[in-house]
């Protein structure tokens, strides 16, 4: 019976050995590598701009006023015509009307419901082109228009880049090289050799104004207001130790 114990206990005891000696070579495998962040960035200048105003007109029944949308419409098609836009690059969307009223009160100062004064247009219009320079300049002097009678509200542009799969593959492939070079430096420094890709993870990518203080956001910022952008994206690559 005393035998049969030992037995038990000696049996027991090599088991916790063999444990414990593939706890300690699994930890000293998953601590025998180097894990390094790589950066890439680029800066480079939109191709594409999107600019959008509105005409607007107000007045006591919807014929006139719609009248009035249309005769300022083909004010803004002549001159973005003669400034150098192409008329196929201007997109007129549909007239929105909508009701307007006045509130009303009594002697007390009470509100008392509200009169109708008439009705209110609009009509959206963008500009979508490849030809950022003339655009962007047209957005600007837009508000001459009106001198000549229009009722147009302009909006800030949007800048675009029609080759941001190329921008983007080409900074993962800098950020990669960047990461291995830290790599290599830090093994050098400790004696050896880096190895074989364990893991790689691409961090967000992130599109901010060139020379501006913009934030990153966690979920990837996307810089439409600027025209010179700046890209930028990081690596997280882990290498097998040699």
């Amino acid at each position: 019976m005393k035998n049969g114990r030992y037995l038990i206990l000696g049996l027991a005891a090599i088991v916790c050995a063999v444990v414990l000696g593939r706890a300690y070579t699994y930890k000293f495998r998953a601590q025998d590598t180097i894990v390094v962040t790589g950066l890439g960035e680029t800066e480079f200048t939109s191709d594409l701009i999107v600019w959008s105003g509105a005409l607007t007109a107000e007045s006591q029944d919807a014929a006139t006023g719609y009248a009035r949308i249309e005769a300022n419409k083909e004010k803004v098609r002549r001159y973005l015509v003669e400034k150098g836009v192409p008329e196929e690059a201007v997109v007129f969307e549909f007239v929105n009307v909508e009701k307007l009223y006045t509130p009303v009160y009594n002697a007390n100062g009470n509100w008392a419901g509200q009169r109708f004064t008439g009705y209110g247009l609009r009509q959206r219009f963008t500009v979508e082109s490849r030809d950022v320079e003339t655009v962007e300049r047209v957005s600007r002097e837009i508000s001459s228009l009106i001198a000549q009678g229009v009722s147009i509200e302009a909006y800030a542009p949007d800048y675009y880049y029609t080759q941001l799969d190329d921008v983007k593959m080409g900074l993962i492939e800098t950020a990669s090289a960047d990461a291995r070079m830290r790599a290599e430096k830090i093994a050098a420094n400790a004696g050896t050799k880096i190895g074989r890709v364990a893991s790689a993870r691409m961090g967000v990518f992130q599109i901010t104004g060139a020379n501006t203080n913009e934030e990153f956001s966690a979920g990837g910022s996307f810089n439409t207001s600027s025209r010179q952008k700046k890209a930028r994206i990081t690596m997280r690559i882990e290498y097998r130790v040699k």
